[in-house]
């Protein structure tokens, strides 16, 4: 097969989630004897045509000079660029500024969306853009030969929403079992005694709500909010708990090894996520090995079920905080792990995206 990806800045990852599933699913799929290529703003740190037999494009993004409305040019960039190749498949992630452009999709391929989390829900962006973010999920439906959802909620949402079906295709992450002490020193943290979230800072990720929690919470143990927070919300954040000595505000860390091993050695991880699908940061943490407590919602239920702790409040964060004990919990743990052993790996995503082509090809 020659399958296209569209919708991403690019690989290999430096940025997120789609970034990361991108590279895990063109490179698998490379492996198994098939021509992938990759779409990357011409931004990207990294700059060769070939990054381990994966082929890429360097299209111009001027993202970087203009913000946000950079992203639709990069986007049609890309688009015309797939209209000269002979792609089978062209597999778009995501659809924010994608749909718009859906009349100059190739016509000889057959055009896949994995149509990500409910973006117009989230509460980020003001009413207008909500708006047109619903207009442009209806886009994606009407112009795409089949959908993907990574996450059994969003499955249910198309149905009821668009009466179509999708193809439910998890997310991945890898089992972390290489824990060393040694390797969180840098971040002056003790082993086991500090609790800690990954995540963009933005409002629908609850994490005021947490830290308001936190604030709550009786003693001094440290936290560790990760996630780049050189913006508006970020600062609001800084300036609210400026005087709250054990919230530290570390900044984005991409190091997955780093990552893996902060959340190993944690005493609670913290979920925040309100919109989306299967989110990567979940099963990262999951894999991980950390002990979750996560935003009680229907998304989150559908991938921790009874293997985390859930709040909605702070004074459920407090509660939490104050009497959940790891050790007490490793059977939550274990069967986390299961889950992404058995269900949420990269090989089995990427057999699941192999067979699913396939089948729409015959």
């Amino acid at each position: 097969m020659n399958i296209g990806i569209l919708g991403t800045r690019g690989i290999p990852n430096n940025y997120g989630g789609f970034e990361q599933f991108a590279e895990f699913l063109s490179v698998g799929l490379v492996a198994k004897g098939h021509s992938v290529t990759v779409y990357n703003s011409h931004k990207h740190t990294y700059q060769k045509n070939k990054y381990k037999g994966v082929s890429l494009i360097h299209c111009f993004d001027p993202e970087y000079k203009i913000g946000t409305s950079g992203q639709f040019i990069y986007d049609f960039n890309c688009i015309r660029d797939a209209r000269k190749r002979s792609f089978d498949i062209l597999l778009q992630l995501g659809y924010t500024s994608s749909s718009v452009w859906a009349k100059w999709l190739p016509i000889d391929a057959i055009i896949v969306t994995n149509m990500d989390g409910l973006e117009w829900k989230r509460s980020k962006y003001k009413k207008a853009v909500q708006r047109f973010l619903l207009k442009a999920e209806k886009w994606a439906v009407n112009s795409s030969d089949y959908l993907v959802a990574d996450s059994i909620g969003i499955q249910r949402y198309l149905d009821d929403k668009y009466n179509v079906k999708s193809k439910y295709i998890a997310y991945g992450a890898a089992l972390f079992n290489d824990p060393e002490e040694d390797a969180i020193k840098k971040y002056e943290v003790i082993p086991f005694e500090y609790n800690m979230l990954i995540a963009r800072l933005e409002p629908e990720n609850s994490i005021e709500t947490i830290l308001d929690g936190v604030v709550k919470s009786i003693g001094s143990t440290p936290f560790l909010v990760i996630g780049k927070h050189e913006t508006s919300f970020g600062n609001y954040l800084k300036g609210k708990y400026d005087g709250e000595s054990q919230i530290k505000f570390i900044g984005g860390i991409y190091n997955q090894d780093d990552l893996n091993q902060l959340r190993y050695f944690s005493k609670l991880y913290f979920h925040g996520h309100q919109v989306g699908g299967t989110n990567p940061s979940l099963l990262e943490a999951m894999g991980s090995q950390a002990l979750i407590v996560a935003n009680k919602n229907d998304f989150n239920r559908a991938i921790l079920h009874d293997d985390g702790f859930y709040f909605t409040s702070p004074n459920d964060v407090k509660r939490l905080i104050e009497t959940i004990i790891k050790n007490d919990n490793l059977s939550k743990i274990s069967n986390n792990m299961k889950k992404i052993e058995l269900e949420f790996n990269w090989t089995v995503i990427v057999n699941q995206y192999e067979s699913f082509f396939k089948e729409i090809l015959n």
